[in-house]
């Protein structure tokens, strides 16, 4: 089953950052890529090769979110340090900041029209923002626990918030109540958001699964369980006919939700997936992750698959639905090898970057999130330093021969997932036939009882 050309591929990475990826948004036009992270910085890439990537200091703590507005003019993030910042995507970066929270602050998330921002917090509130006058309006408060993340409907009348508190609330934003409540006994929404056309929002959840509710009518419609660690974060195509999920098990996973079936899994990275966002056209996806890299991925069943959803209902999904037998696991190498140079921006209120020596492990308040070789040693690195990957004279083994072994590899893995699947299904197979015999035995004996 090899892999076809309407595969996702793997096009490029992008390494500067130090620490895990927290957050990752295409800029409205598709030709720039922010990015956060717990290294306290956010970048901002240039998808054309050999251009610059410019690096924004001003929060000191942790980053948690990024966000381009509507028209790509502004860049909203959100930190560990209880501020928002606003910052202009230009070379200079500059920014102004927000005393948002008593709390650290988890999301970020503008209006379809830029009007607004709406921001979520540890401190238990959600608050949103006039960003013509760049002024507080008000707080939603009905939240028990922290605010994991906050999201606007598209046609802006609508939020949706996730807490620890273990509910998902709807929230009017004319009248500004919760008009809706979905809980969960299990566990908690790490990331929310609405589906395109604003009828039905998703949840990432930390008990492993995906679910998809109606808002019109109130109901769980889709269960998806494809993860085997929390799911951390979402991503609509923009066609509403796909989700894209990143977890701590390492993958990415992209389900086909007119069919209602996980159609790829994705093995890019080499730890927890905390990030995942489509571009706005749908044709590009980026990931990032503990592993501190960026992944920029190529979607390419876009457009082969695209079909009208208005002419097909969702359909429900068996809660302990097996992944279908054509989900594929690219691995291909990253491609690019060529050092990326980086231009520092400071904010109004910049921070120096941590000397040479300094751990900069010490600025994070959850270190377990970082990658094993996160140390002093490993930080003398510059940030210019982007490809790790040997030469081609480096190299032991010639790169015909590995990428040759390499493909070996993917086909190996991918029959041996597929015999694995093949073995449920006989197993569930056997056992139906199994209760079939027993039930026509127990009715045989009933026939021949009353005879």
């Amino acid at each position: 089953m090899a892999s076809s050309s309407e595969d996702p591929v793997l096009e490029r990475y992008f390494k500067g950052h130090k620490a895990a990826i927290t957050s990752v948004d295409f800029s409205p036009n598709g030709k720039q890529l922010a990015t956060a992270s717990w290294d306290t910085f956010l970048m901002l890439w240039n998808l054309k090769p050999n251009t610059r990537a410019y690096r924004y200091v001003g929060h000191k703590d942790v980053v948690t979110s990024v966000q381009f507005s509507p028209h790509g003019n502004l860049l909203a993030s959100a930190s560990r340090d209880r501020t928002v910042r606003l910052w202009i995507p230009d070379k200079k970066g500059k920014s102004s900041e927000f005393k948002a929270h008593t709390a650290p602050v988890r999301s970020v998330d503008f209006s379809a029209d830029g009007q607004f921002l709406v921001t979520a917090s540890e401190d238990k509130s959600i608050k949103v923002w006039n960003m013509y006058r760049q002024r507080f309006l008000y707080s939603l408060y009905r939240h028990t626990h922290w605010v994991r993340c906050a999201r606007f409907s598209p046609d802006g009348r609508l939020i949706v918030s996730c807490s620890e508190d273990k509910t998902v609330k709807i929230w009017d934003t004319t009248s500004k109540q919760c008009v809706n409540n979905f809980s969960d006994s299990v566990g908690f929404a790490n990331y929310v958001n609405f589906n395109p056309s604003g009828t039905c929002v998703a949840s990432a959840g930390s008990d492993h699964t995906v679910k998809i509710w109606d808002i019109r009518v109130n109901k769980l419609l889709q269960h998806y369980q494809v993860h085997s660690c929390g799911v951390n974060y979402l991503s609509f195509h923009p066609s509403g006919n796909y989700l894209i999920s990143a977890s701590s098990d390492g993958t990415l996973k992209i389900l086909d939700l007119l069919e209602g079936r996980l159609i790829y899994t994705l093995q890019g990275h080499t730890g927890p997936v905390l990030t995942v966002s489509f571009s706005k056209g749908g044709e590009l996806f980026a990931s990032g992750g503990a592993d501190t890299q960026i992944l920029l991925w190529r979607t390419n069943f876009n457009e082969l698959h695209s079909k009208d959803p208005n002419k097909r209902n969702l359909k429900r999904l068996h809660f302990e639905s097996s992944p279908h037998l054509l989900d594929i696991y690219p691995r291909s190498p990253h491609p690019h090898e060529r050092k990326t140079e980086t231009v520092e921006m400071t904010g109004s209120t910049g921070r120096a970057l941590p000397d040479k020596g300094e751990d900069i492990c010490g600025y994070f308040v959850n270190p377990s999130l970082l990658p094993p070789e996160c140390s002093a040693a490993a930080m003398k690195k510059k940030p210019e330093d982007m490809s790790e990957l040997p030469s081609e004279s480096q190299r032991s083994v010639p790169l015909a021969v590995a990428d040759a072994l390499e493909h070996i590899m993917e086909q190996l893995n991918v029959l041996t997932q597929t015999v694995s699947i093949l073995e449920q299904r006989l197993t569930l197979t056997e056992d139906k036939l199994k209760d079939c015999l027993e039930n026509q035995q127990k009715l045989f004996r009933v026939i021949h009882h009353k005879s």
